[in-house]
């Protein structure tokens, strides 16, 4: 077993602060999550010899600890040369007490010290819709070595968090605990809503009829279309509010859905509209650019 000290480049001297911030400097330097994927194994076993090193070193309990374990082996590795002195019958000093007391005291110590080191975490990448992320849906994740996992995706979960799946990454060492899994999500877009935090944005094309007049029309929500008010007179950029038709997370109040309508003309040229705008007075001295001409 390589010594402690040398595994983590300290004296034999060294204090426990020097031991902690050794060990800092190491475990930031050789953590999984700071490791390039072709380099992560080799970087895991460095890691966990060093965790083990300074488990042994962190303070005045462990370092006895480690004494004692040290003089047992160096009282084992002396034990075989004294029996062979017997048996030849060489002319030599008996072995003081001092042997023996070290390798008991070691041997019932290490009897008490198990080496732990808890296990690595894995990353992974989760791609959801746009409706499930909002609305919260149950997803399979393939991990390493082929498991698969079903995982719960929270309602109201935002591209780029993370779902942590405890115990489910690189085993512990000593009875230690397992790493865990960390899948990061990716919201793909959605063709006409808009995310802005537990609110969601639509642009809702309507016709001329409906924006003069009024009218109820179906309007797309997350969780369903519902009936809106169209009221008479609207125009393109007039912004109604559907309340708690956002996203819901747990714990919080669902946001708002806000659609701003978007006044459309019939894609076939219309006679009739044609000779009513060229005939409408009103229309006529109207200038919609009004504000640009201020600024």
């Amino acid at each position: 077993m390589r010594d402690p000290y040398e595994i983590l480049g300290l004296a034999r001297n060294a204090g426990n602060a020097e031991v902690k911030a050794a060990y800092r400097r190491l475990a930031k330097r050789l953590h999984p999550d700071a490791q390039s994927e072709g380099n992560a194994a080799r970087q895991q076993a460095r890691f966990q010899e060093v965790t083990a090193a300074y488990n042994q070193l962190k303070d005045e309990a462990a370092r006895r600890r480690f004494e004692a374990e040290r003089r047992a082996a160096a009282g084992m590795a002396r034990a075989p040369a004294f029996e062979e002195t017997i048996r030849r019958g060489t002319a030599e000093p008996a072995p003081s007490e001092d042997i023996f007391s070290e390798l008991f005291e070691g041997i019932r110590s290490a009897g008490k010290r198990v080496f732990r080191a808890r296990g690595g975490d894995r990353s992974y990448r989760l791609t959801v819709s746009f409706l499930e992320a909002a609305t919260g849906a149950r997803r399979r994740v393939r991990l390493d070595g082929g498991r698969t996992l079903d995982v719960n995706v929270p309602a109201g979960i935002d591209d780029g968090q993370q779902i942590r799946l405890r115990g489910q990454g690189d085993e512990g060492h000593g009875g230690a605990d397992a790493g865990d899994a960390l899948v990061t999500v990716a919201v793909e877009p959605h063709p006409f809503f808009r995310r802005a935090g537990r609110d969601i944005h639509l642009a809702l094309p309507v016709s001329l009829p409906e924006a003069v007049l009024g009218a109820r029309v179906d309007a797309p929500t997350v969780s369903g279309p519902v009936s809106l008010t169209i009221p008479a007179g609207s125009n393109t950029g007039t912004r109604l509010r559907l309340k708690g038709r956002g996203i819901a997370t747990e714990g919080t109040a669902a946001g708002d859905q806000y659609v701003t309508l978007e006044v459309v003309l019939p894609d076939t040229p219309d006679e009739t509209l044609r000779d009513f705008a060229a005939t409408w007075t009103a229309g006529a001295k109207h200038n919609p650019r009004k504000d640009f001409s201020d600024s």
